[in-house]
């Protein structure tokens, strides 16, 4: 018996973000979840740029989302500009994506992946900050979508996500192949 689709995600991209990388999202988060939909590109909100370091606040964009999320959605949003958050060491710590665990928003930039591998990469960020949402939390295992990037781009050693934190999120409505 299968769960019922607690939320719908709206893959939200920013009007930087190339519509081929977007599309790819997308398409293969409707794969591994049943309801989710596509948004028109928006523009980045001037509140969230950090003009020292040339950058958008993560925490600033999932604020500006998060109040325009409707009830029973979540909000991936996209982009391809840099951002970052305050971590325990740096007041501004340049990341590749962020999420509010649990909540209704997280963003993903590309800015930081591989261009040689953008498009896988980004799709395995936008399931992590994405699983975040859905109240994972970091996962111990090194090849889990789940895991702590510790400051670097681990996506290429990621795999899948491992039999805890799949079963969590198929808990949650997601499908995933057998």
């Amino acid at each position: 018996m299968q769960k019922s689709v607690a939320v719908i995600i709206d893959v939200q991209p920013f009007s930087d973000m190339p519509t081929e990388q977007t599309t790819y999202v997308f398409t293969e988060l409707k794969k591994i979840y049943p309801s989710v939909e596509l948004k028109t590109a928006i523009p980045l909100p001037e509140e969230a740029y950090y003009p020292a370091r040339n950058r958008y606040r993560a925490d600033s964009l999932l604020n500006f989302l998060s109040a325009q999320t409707k009830s029973n959605h979540v909000v991936i949003a996209l982009t391809s500009k840099d951002i970052s958050c305050t971590n325990e060491t740096y007041a501004d710590w340049g990341i590749i994506g962020y999420g509010f665990c649990p909540g209704n928003a997280c963003v993903v930039s590309t800015f930081r992946l591989d261009k040689n591998n953008v498009f896988e990469q980004l799709f395995k960020a936008s399931i992590h900050e994405l699983g975040h949402t859905q109240g994972l939390d970091h996962c111990p295992d090194k090849t889990c979508f789940m895991r702590d990037a510790e400051g670097k781009n681990t996506t290429n050693e990621e795999k899948d996500f491992c039999p805890k934190c799949k079963a969590f999120l198929t808990s949650k409505g997601w499908l995933f192949k057998k």
